[in-house]
């Protein structure tokens, strides 16, 4: 089991190279997949053609607070890291067939969080060994990184714009990164939809990390996103589609 964290600014294109990049993965026959849309704008869901509501799925952030606060977070009996992982099973995991789908959904309510968010850890350390990929759409304000949903990941990707504010984010990003203790193998920078090409080695220079690669502005791509389309049903030579998949190649997850 691999996981790919995608990280950026807002409206850099993290949710669509997300789903993108599990297009390339179903595609080549990369599956099982387990996809968790840790922003709270939950952009991903819509991008997958997927409505958490009408398949009567719930949030896990509406799970933690149903389970522990709702109900009291008692630790008797039935462990935390059980309870939560049950209720993720039958309530909150979206099943299709080439990949699982959960939302980490908004903040839940005022008070402290200790026991619900390492309970959620654990069990997703839990969920996630029965997938060969887990791809983690994680929100611009990486509050994932503090509450450390993901401590071991195998590569992050952060998605350009070009702007000052962008550079800054992946520094911010790296910083908070080594300051809670998240293990990652490689930084790799993308160039978003509106990232210049030619400020691939500029940015590379300037932050010290690999760039692989910009994602393709495309129309086709727009109009699915603007009328709710999955961007999985796009076809195979959309241009976009195409420079995801030569990222994915040039990272070493594709041969073709």
């Amino acid at each position: 089991m691999k996981t790919l964290v995608t990280m950026g600014r807002g409206g850099t294109g993290k949710s669509s190279f997300t789903a993108l990049m599990t297009k390339c993965f179903i595609e080549t026959g990369q599956a099982p997949l387990l996809l968790v849309d840790a922003d709270p704008d939950q952009n991903l869901a819509e991008m997958l053609g997927i409505d958490l509501r009408e398949a009567g799925k719930s949030t896990i952030a509406e799970l933690l607070v149903s389970t522990f606060i709702e109900k009291g977070g008692t630790i008797v009996g039935i462990p935390p890291t059980e309870r939560i992982e049950s209720r993720i099973w039958e309530n909150g995991l979206y099943e299709s067939k080439n990949f699982d789908f959960l939302a980490v959904g908004t903040k839940w309510v005022e008070g402290c969080y200790c026991m619900p968010n390492s309970a959620l850890k654990a069990a997703l350390e839990s969920l996630t060994k029965n997938y060969k990929y887990v791809l983690i759409d994680s929100p611009a304000g990486l509050e994932h990184l503090n509450r450390r949903i993901a401590s071991k990941v195998n590569d992050v990707f952060d998605i350009l714009d070009h702007s000052k504010k962008s550079f800054e984010h992946v520094k911010r990003a790296y910083r908070i990164a080594k300051e809670v203790n998240m293990e990652f193998n490689n930084f790799y920078l993308i160039g978003g939809y509106r990232f210049p090409a030619e400020l691939g080695s500029k940015a590379e220079s300037e932050l010290k990390f690999k760039y692989v690669g910009k994602i393709v502005a495309d129309e086709q791509v727009d109009d699915y996103v603007l009328n709710g389309k999955s961007l999985l049903d796009l076809p195979s030579d959309n241009a976009a589609y195409l420079s995801v998949k030569a990222i994915m190649r040039a990272t070493g997850y594709i041969q073709q």
